[in-house]
C-alpha cells in the first residue's frame, strides 16, 4: 500500500500540502489521495493538520493521511463526505471524531475505531503483486540496517500470502514472524492455522489484540491523565470482556497471544508495554509474559515525552526494571511509528537521550550488552526460535551482521553512527555496502 501513498514525513504543513498537490495533479479526477507517516509533533507549525489545511491543498480529491503512529488519521472535507461523517455522526465505540467546540463539525482528525468509517469508503485496489512488491521493498530497507528477522505486528492472511510469495520469488530477505489481527482469528482457526506453522522464513505468529490507543498520538489508555489534559485518559479500543473472550478462544486453539495456546509455555506477549509500575512488573513476572517496548522511541520521539511527566518517564519503556525483575523483554520499532535502525535502538536504550541531547527517564538505562541481548536472543525467544537463531553458534541459522565498529567499545552517544557493512540471512549476503 505504501508504494502508492504520499510520504508525509515532512517538517512543515506547507511542505505536506505541496506533496499532496503534486500527487493530486497525477491522480485521476475523484480518486483518493492517500498519505502516511505524518507526525504532528515534528512540523515547524507546532500544531495538527486540520480540514482547512487539507482543503487548501486539495479540494477535488478526497484526501486521507495516516499519522505515523497508525491510530489517527487526518482528512479533507470531501473525504469526510465520502465516509458519511458530519457533525451529527456519533463517536463509534472505541473511537473518537475530533470536533470544533463551537460548531461540532469535524476538525479533520479521527482516532482509533473511527478510522474504520474511512476504510470502508476507500476502494481497495491493491493486487497480490502489489503486496509482494511491498515485501520486496521493506526487505531491502531492513537488510541495509542489519536486520535478519522481524515481526509483522498487525498482519492479515493477505500479508501472510505476500511473505510466502516474496520468499518463493527470492525477494524476502529476512525471516518473518507474522502476527494475525484478531478479526481474522475465526477464519484462521477454521483453516487449521495456529502459531508456529510455517518454516524458518515465514511463520505464523501470535494473534494480535489491540486494547487501547497510541503513545505517540496520545490515545493510549492511562491510569492518570496526560500532562496538561486533566480529563484525558486516552481511549480503550476493546473492553475487558472482549479481550478475555477473544484471548481465551485463541489460547485454547493453540495461538500465542500478542496483546496491545494450550501449551505449557504460552509466552504471552505484551506489545509496546509502555507505562508500567511495580505492581504490573510483578504480574508480568508471575505470568512469564514477554514485554515488547519500543526500541528507538526515546531517541527518535523525544519531543513527545513531555506529554507524560517526569515521574511517569522513569516507568516508560522500562527495560531496566524488566531485566532486574528477571523478566526476558524484547523490543520493537513498531515501524512506521518508530525507526527500525538497530544501532539507533542501542543508543536509545543505553543513553535514554533524544536527538537534541535531552535525557528522558534515565533510571531505565541498560548496558550495551543487555541491549544487544534484548534485540537478538530475547527476540528469538519471543517467537519460540531461540534454539534456531538469536546468537552466533554452531548449529544455528547463519544470520549475522558485519559492523564497521564494535558497539561494545563505542561511545554510547555515537552508537547510531556505526555503519552496517554486510548483512547475512541464511548464509546469503542480503546487503553489502
Amino acid at each position: 500500500m505504501h508504494l502508492r501513498m504520499v510520504d508525509c514525513d515532512l517538517r512543515s504543513i506547507s511542505a505536506i500540502q505541496a506533496a499532496l498537490r503534486e500527487r493530486a495533479a497525477k491522480t485521476p479526477a475523484g480518486e483518493w489521495v492517500l498519505g502516511f507517516k505524518y507526525d504532528d509533533t515534528k512540523t515547524e507549525e507546532g500544531r495538527s493538520l486540520n480540514v482547512a489545511d487539507l482543503d487548501t491543498a486539495v479540494s477535488d480529491h478526497p484526501v486521507h493521511i495516516e499519522h505515523r503512529g497508525g491510530h489517527t488519521t487526518y482528512s479533507n472535507s470531501l473525504a469526510f463526505r465520502k465516509a458519511g461523517i458530519d457533525e451529527k455522526t456519533p463517536d463509534p465505540p472505541g473511537g473518537k471524531i475530533d470536533r470544533h467546540p463551537a460548531t461540532g463539525k469535524p476538525t479533520g482528525r479521527v482516532a482509533e475505531s473511527a478510522n474504520a468509517l474511512f476504510e470502508k469508503a476507500i476502494p481497495q485496489s491493491f493486487t497480490r503483486e502489489d503486496h509482494r512488491e511491498g515485501v520486496k521493498l521493506i526487505s531491502k530497507m531492513l537488510a541495509r540496517t542489519g536486520i535478519t528477522s522481524a515481526t509483522e505486528a498487525q498482519g492479515t492472511p493477505t500479508d501472510l500470502l505476500a511473505y510466502q510469495d516474496a520468499h518463493e520469488s527470492g525477494d524476502l530477505l529476512y525471516r518473518a514472524y507474522c502476527f494475525i489481527n484478531f478479526h481474522f482469528l475465526d477464519a484462521m482457526i477454521a483453516a487449521g492455522n495456529r502459531t508456529g506453522l510455517g518454516d524458518e522464513w515465514v511463520r505464523v505468529g501470535a494473534v494480535k489484540l489491540v486494547c487501547d490507543g497510541s503513545i505517540s498520538e496520545r490515545t493510549a489508555r492511562l491510569s492518570s491523565p496526560y500532562e496538561g489534559r486533566p480529563n484525558d485518559y486516552g481511549i480503550l479500543v476493546m473492553t475487558e470482556e472482549e479481550l478475555y473472550t477473544v484471548g481465551r478462544k485463541a489460547h485454547l486453539a493453540g495461538w500465542q497471544i500478542g496483546t496491545h495456546a494450550p501449551r505449557r509455555d504460552p509466552r504471552f506477549r505484551l506489545e509496546h508495554c509502555t507505562v508500567v509500575n511495580d505492581n504490573l512488573i510483578g504480574r508480568i513476572k508471575a505470568l512469564g509474559a514477554i514485554p515488547t517496548p519500543f526500541s528507538t522511541y526515546v531517541y527518535y520521539h523525544g519531543e513527545k515525552m513531555r506529554f507524560y511527566g517526569a515521574e511517569r518517564l522513569n516507568h516508560m519503556f522500562a527495560l531496566r526494571s524488566f531485566i532486574d525483575a528477571g523478566i526476558r523483554p524484547t523490543q520493537a520499532s513498531d515501524y512506521p511509528p518508530g525507526e527500525f535502525i538497530p544501532m539507533m535502538a542501542l543508543q536509545s536504550e543505553v543513553t535514554r537521550t533524544d536527538t537534541n541531547g535531552n535525557v528522558w527517564g534515565p533510571k531505565q538505562r541498560i548496558t550495551v550488552e543487555e541491549a544487544v541481548r534484548v534485540g537478538t536472543l530475547n527476540g528469538a525467544y519471543a517467537s519460540y526460535e531461540e534454539n534456531l537463531k538469536g546468537s552466533i553458534e554452531v548449529g544455528k541459522l547463519a544470520d549475522l551482521v558485519v559492523l564497521g565498529r564494535d558497539p561494545l567499545k563505542e561511545n554510547p552517544s555515537t552508537l547510531v553512527t556505526i555503519p552496517v557493512e554486510r548483512t547475512m540471512a541464511g548464509g546469503r549476503w542480503t546487503f553489502e555496502s
